[in-house]
């Protein structure tokens, strides 16, 4: 699959997840180049008319700065009771609808706005599939920068090769928080909620980019088509 109809792909789940939304929705705004683009959408509904009396819950910084320049209300976490629907990608989804997110770095408000969710759909292109986390992906795991070697050398113990993530100018790359992120390839993964729950017990981990049992809806566009796939939760 070449890079344009990858894009023309992302771009048919964005819409599709988009003209799921109803008025008066809270709506998690996801990050990533496909979730953005739900973004656009949502805002194209707005200004048409289409759509009304929605807020949305940002995931990133740069969702937020987008989704303002665009015209979507915006409201904090704190200042809602729940999200109903939010909409993001992944960087990789195994049969179970468990995920590899945080490509983008935003792994850690990603994970907040899902667990505060009724629902969650994930939007991605068919290339995204695996038959098992890790295959493909590395796991982002968002860390404070004190001890961080340290932290790595845990992580490598656990079986992972980790590297430290940097920007083009090769310095660190920083989170939305502040923070730094390794990416720990695993291989493919047999347990993923076994190794979300080890990595989580680590004093210096601040999340992972394992995402296992919050997704309810998953939006598969492929060169057949849009598949909606609706999970157990």
């Amino acid at each position: 699959m070449d890079e344009t109809q990858r894009n023309r792909l992302k771009l048919q789940a964005a819409i599709y997840a988009a003209d799921r939304i109803e008025a008066g929705m809270v709506v998690g705004l996801g990050y990533g180049s496909t979730a953005l683009l739900a973004v656009r959408r949502i805002a194209a509904r707005l200004n048409e008319g289409e759509l009304h009396g929605i807020v949305g819950v940002p995931c990133a910084e740069v969702t937020a700065t987008l989704a303002g320049e665009l015209g979507i209300p915006l409201t904090r976490l704190d200042d809602v009771p729940a999200v109903d629907l939010t909409i993001d990608g992944a960087d990789e989804v195994d049969p179970q609808l468990n995920l590899i997110k945080g490509g983008g770095g935003a792994l850690l408000r990603e994970k907040m706005v899902a667990q505060a969710s009724r629902q969650v759909m994930i939007i991605v292109d068919a290339g995204k599939l695996t038959p098992a986390l890790g295959t493909n992906w590395a796991v982002p795991v968002e860390v404070v920068e004190f001890g961080w070697g340290a932290t790595a050398r845990w992580i490598t113990a656990q079986g992972a090769t980790v590297q430290r993530r940097t920007t083009p100018d090769g310095s660190p790359f920083r989170t939305d928080q502040c923070h730094f992120i390794l990416d720990c390839r695993f291989g493919p993964i047999a347990d993923p909620a076994t190794l979300g729950r080890s990595l989580a017990e680590r004093a210096g981990i601040v999340e992972h980019g394992l995402f296992v049992g919050l997704t309810t809806d998953l939006v598969v566009a492929g060169v057949d088509g849009i598949r909606h796939v609706r999970g157990a939760n």
